[in-house]
């Protein structure tokens, strides 16, 4: 298989995700963003593994000054330089109170119209906006500080402590603007969320170079079974098997020690009503979550410090059960 051909398998793989995400559970969550996002994504990693940007605009099959335009538009305001569309417009409809589309569109008259009435639908669908009427006389107002903390009540508070806790967990320490960039999410939801999880002693907030620092002081358990949290359990499966893979494709032989313990094995078994090892299959994952919870309650209780230096093991296990018909596969 060509690097070409499985890139695309697992972009297909990804939107389907990110589609059933996005309606999981009744939901219709806002995707405006998305297809911008990911290509700012992928250009900041790209230039964090060296790629300079001529090679990546030609990746993308762009021009180099296409390429740098198309950056520059999407990271950025054309209007308010260094800070993203996104931003400065919540920010323009919170201190303006109640205010009408063509108003906002005269605002940012160096923004392209359908990026900015893009903003406004993302922020409406993500109710940090509300609107009424339509055309260019519908009206904005920004979400009052009750308001959103009545929203974050309703979504589940305790769902979004996880969400917080797993990015911090895998990726923190984290600034509460690298966190509300990352969600997407209006600050001010974001710090009140880390409020509570530092009042909770969940998380540790720290000062380094200036700069306001959150890292998680515990593991990240979500209880099987448990009614808030699954958005982070679902983060920390899928950043776990990234992570796994991308360590794989490194294939370090610099520490054999290591690579020896890297990589990961999908085993599938067609069992049916009668079949001797049809129970033993369906309990294999129950059997292997007591065991591996067992190893980690008795790691965790190992009383001696923790190093600065370590090796952190990760191991993931799923298993999905689907019933199939030979005649539907013919």
């Amino acid at each position: 298989m060509t690097i070409e051909l499985l890139i695309h398998a697992i972009v297909r793989q990804t939107t389907i995700l990110i589609a059933q995400l996005a309606t999981a559970r009744g939901l219709r969550a806002p995707l405006a963003h998305v297809a911008n996002q990911v290509f700012l994504d992928l250009v900041a990693e790209l230039e964090r593994q060296g790629v300079s940007r001529t090679v990546s605009a030609d990746m993308f099959g762009l021009g180099l000054r296409s390429y740098r335009r198309k950056i520059q538009r999407l990271s950025e305001s054309g209007t308010d330089r260094g800070r993203s569309l996104w931003e400065v417009v919540l920010e323009y409809v919170k201190s303006t109170g109640l205010v009408a589309r063509r108003d906002v569109l005269a605002r940012f008259p160096r923004d392209e119209e359908r990026q900015l009435r893009a903003v406004l639908h993302d922020l409406c669908e993500s109710q940090l906006v509300f609107a009424s009427g339509s055309g260019a006389t519908a009206m904005y107002r920004a979400a009052s500080e009750e308001e959103l903390v009545a929203l974050q009540r309703e979504r589940g508070a305790e769902g979004a402590d996880e969400l917080v806790m797993a990015l911090m967990y895998r990726e923190g320490p984290l600034t509460a603007k690298d966190i509300s960039g990352q969600a997407q999410v209006d600050a001010s939801v974001i710090e009140s969320t880390l409020t509570r999880l530092v009042e909770a002693g969940r998380v540790e907030r720290v000062e380094s170079d200036g700069k306001v620092l959150y890292g998680a002081t515990e593991g990240l358990i979500i209880p099987l079974g448990a009614p808030v949290g699954w958005e982070a359990a679902v983060f920390d499966h899928f950043k776990a098997l990234v992570k796994t893979i991308i360590t794989r494709l490194h294939d370090d032989r610099s520490t054999p020690e290591l690579a020896e313990g890297i990589g990961g094995s999908t085993y599938t078994m067609d069992v049916w009503e009668g079949h001797p090892l049809k129970d033993e299959v369906y309990g294999t994952l129950a059997r292997l979550r007591g065991e591996l919870s067992e190893l980690r309650a008795r790691v965790q209780a190992y009383e001696e410090p923790q190093p600065d230096a370590f090796t952190r093991a990760v191991i993931y296990v799923g298993q999905s059960l689907t019933a199939e018909n030979h005649e539907a596969l013919e």
